[in-house]
C-alpha cells in the first residue's frame, strides 16, 4: 500500500498513540494505522487525514477523542463461542471443579476484559446457566469491561445479527435467543441480567480494586487485547491481571498471545488444543533480606582536573562529581523495616495469603488493618474481610474509609442494603468522600433506583470539579481526579438511561 501520509508523520503518530493510548503500531503495521486513522478522521468530520493527524498531535486528547480513536484503532469483531476449545474446557473441566469447590459458598467471579460487543461475556453466562441448576441461589459476578462506552451500550442491548453466530452450536441460538425483526436475535433476559458491563481502560486504570470490582476473580478472559499494547504496557497489564486473580485462578488469552516472556509468574496448563495460565501457590515467596556481602572494592583512581583548582568551591565540585560517579556503582542493601512494609511487599506481588499470614496478630496498626482487609477481599475470603472490618470499626468508629471498605465487601457479598447504610455513614463522616458517592451510585443502579444513582454521580462530578486534574483521590489507590472524571462521564454515557 502506498502511504498518503509521510513516513515522518506516521512515525510521529505511532509514537504518539503508543504514549497516549499504549497501542502498538510498528512500521510493519503502518498500513493498518493509516487506514484506521482515515476512518477516525471521517467520524471527526475531517476531509484531509493529515489535518486530522496534525490536530491530535498538537492538542490534548479529550475523552471523546480517546474513545473514537480506540474504537477505530482496534478490532471489535467477535462472535459467540469464539475459539470453541476454550468453552469446551470451561464447561467440561474448569467450571465443574470450581462449582464443586464453591458448593457451600455459592460464589463465582469471572471477568471479560476487553469485552467488545459482549458475545464472550454472554457465552460465559450461558455455560454457567447450563452447569448450575439452582443458579439463582448463587452469587455470580460476570464483569465485562471495555474502553468504548459506545461499544458497551451496544453490548448491553444483547441484540445481535446472524454474523455473531458463525461457527456456533445450533442449540445456542435456539435456546438462548429470541428472533426479532430485521433478522436480529436478542439474548434472553435470564442470561442478559447475569452480565454487568462497565467502562474501563486496561492501559490506565488501577486493578485489582474494589472500586471497579476487579478483585478476587476466579477466571479472567483477556483475549485479543494484549496484542495491541506496547511491551511495557503488556507487562503492566499482566501484572494487574495476576493480582486480580484468586489463588488457583485462571487467565485465558488467545492462542496468538501465548508468551512465557509475559506470563512467567503463571503456571502454563495444557488442555486439549489450548493452553491456559494458572495463578498457583508455587510462586516464589519474598525472602527475608540477607546480609549484603560486598566484593573486594576496586581501587579508586583519582584523576587530576585538567585545569588547576583555585577555590574551595571548585574543589568541592570535583569531590561531588567523583562521588556521583562512584557511589551509584556501590550496591546498597535493601532493608525491610517493619511488618507492614514486608506485608506491603507481599501485597504488591499478589501474594495475599502471605499478607494474611503476616498480619494475623492482635496488635495491628490502622494501616495494617486496612491492608489485611484488602488482602482478604482480594483472596475472595469475604468472611475474613468482614470480621477484620468490623474489628477495625469497633476500634475507630469515626474513620470514613473503614465504612467505605466495609461497604465494598458487603456489596461483593450481595448485601446491598447493608452496603448502602455503610456508605451513607462514610459520607456523613466525610461529605467530600468522592468514592463513597460513586459506590453508592453503583448500588442504586443495581437496585434499579436510577434517580438516586444519577444524583450520586452528579455529586461526584461536583466534588471533582473543585479538584485539580492531578489530585490523588482519598482511598483510590492512586486514581487522579482528572482520570476519575473521565470514568464518571464514560459511566453515564454507557448507562444511557441515566
Amino acid at each position: 500500500m502506498k502511504h498518503t501520509l509521510s513516513e515522518n508523520i506516521l512515525l510521529q503518530l505511532s509514537e504518539f498513540i503508543a504514549d497516549k493510548l499504549a497501542l502498538h503500531f510498528p512500521k510493519n503495521k503502518w498500513d493498518d494505522l493509516e487506514r484506521n486513522i482515515a476512518s477516525a478522521a471521517k467520524e471527526f468530520g475531517y476531509k484531509e487525514v493529515e489535518n486530522f493527524v496534525q490536530r491530535i498531535l498538537s492538542s490534548p486528547l479529550t475523552h471523546e477523542h480517546i474513545e473514537i480513536l480506540t474504537t477505530h484503532l482496534t478490532i471489535n469483531e467477535t462472535y459467540f463461542w469464539r475459539e470453541h476449545e476454550t468453552f469446551e474446557v470451561l464447561e467440561q473441566k474448569i467450571l465443574p471443579e470450581l462449582i464443586h469447590l464453591r458448593r457451600e459458598e455459592k460464589r463465582i467471579r469471572i471477568w471479560s476484559a476487553g469485552c467488545s460487543t459482549g458475545e464472550e461475556a454472554y457465552s460465559i453466562a450461558i455455560v454457567l446457566n447450563r452447569l448450575i441448576p439452582n443458579i439463582k441461589d448463587w452469587n455470580i459476578t460476570i464483569l465485562a469491561t471495555d474502553i468504548s462506552p459506545r461499544i458497551l451500550r451496544k453490548a448491553a442491548t444483547g441484540e445481535y445479527s446472524q454474523w455473531s453466530f458463525r461457527g456456533t452450536p445450533i442449540w445456542l441460538k435456539e435456546k438462548y435467543f429470541l428472533h426479532k425483526e430485521n433478522n436480529k436475535f436478542e439474548i434472553v433476559s435470564e442470561i442478559k441480567n447475569m452480565v454487568k458491563f462497565e467502562y474501563q481502560n486496561l492501559a490506565e486504570d488501577v486493578f485489582p480494586s474494589p472500586l471497579n470490582n476487579t478483585n478476587a476473580m476466579d477466571i479472567i478472559f483477556c483475549r485479543n487485547v494484549l496484542m495491541y499494547f506496547t511491551q511495557n504496557r503488556v507487562k503492566q497489564v499482566v501484572r494487574g491481571l495476576y493480582n486480580s486473580l484468586v489463588k488457583e485462578g485462571y487467565l485465558v488469552v488467545s492462542a496468538s498471545e501465548l508468551s512465557l516472556q509475559y506470563f512467567s509468574e503463571f503456571a502454563a496448563v495444557n488442555f486439549p488444543g489450548m493452553v491456559l495460565y494458572k495463578k498457583t501457590s508455587k510462586k516464589t515467596k519474598i525472602q527475608q533480606a540477607a546480609p549484603v556481602i560486598y566484593d573486594e572494592p576496586k581501587p579508586i583512581i583519582f584523576q587530576l582536573p585538567l585545569q588547576p583548582i583555585n577555590t574551595i568551591e571548585e574543589a568541592e565540585f570535583v569531590v561531588r562529581k567523583i562521588e556521583n560517579e562512584i557511589l551509584p556503582e556501590i550496591e546498597k542493601p535493601v532493608h525491610i523495616n517493619s511488618t507492614y512494609e514486608e506485608a506491603l511487599s507481599f501485597y504488591s506481588q499478589g501474594s495475599y495469603a502471605d499478607v494474611i499470614d503476616k498480619l494475623q496478630k492482635e496488635d495491628q496498626t490502622p494501616e495494617e488493618q486496612i491492608l489485611l482487609i484488602r488482602a482478604y477481599a482480594n483472596q475472595g475470603k469475604l468472611s475474613g474481610a468482614l470480621k477484620s472490618c468490623e474489628k477495625a470499626i469497633s476500634a475507630d468508629k469515626l474513620d470514613p474509609k473503614l465504612y467505605y471498605l466495609y461497604a465494598t465487601i458487603l456489596q461483593e457479598n450481595n448485601q446491598l442494603n447493608e452496603a448502602v447504610a455503610s456508605l451513607k455513614r462514610a459520607i456523613y463522616l466525610d461529605s467530600n468522600f468522592v468514592l463513597s458517592y460513586y459506590s453508592l451510585g453503583n448500588i442504586y443502579q443495581l437496585l434499579g433506583n436510577y434517580g438516586n444513582a444519577k444524583k450520586c454521580y452528579e455529586n461526584v462530578l461536583a466534588i471533582l470539579n473543585k479538584c485539580s486534574q492531578e489530585d490523588i483521590l482519598f482511598e483510590s489507590e492512586g486514581l487522579t481526579a482528572g482520570r476519575f472524571k473521565e470514568i464518571i462521564n464514560a459511566t453515564i454515557q454507557t448507562r444511557a438511561y441515566l
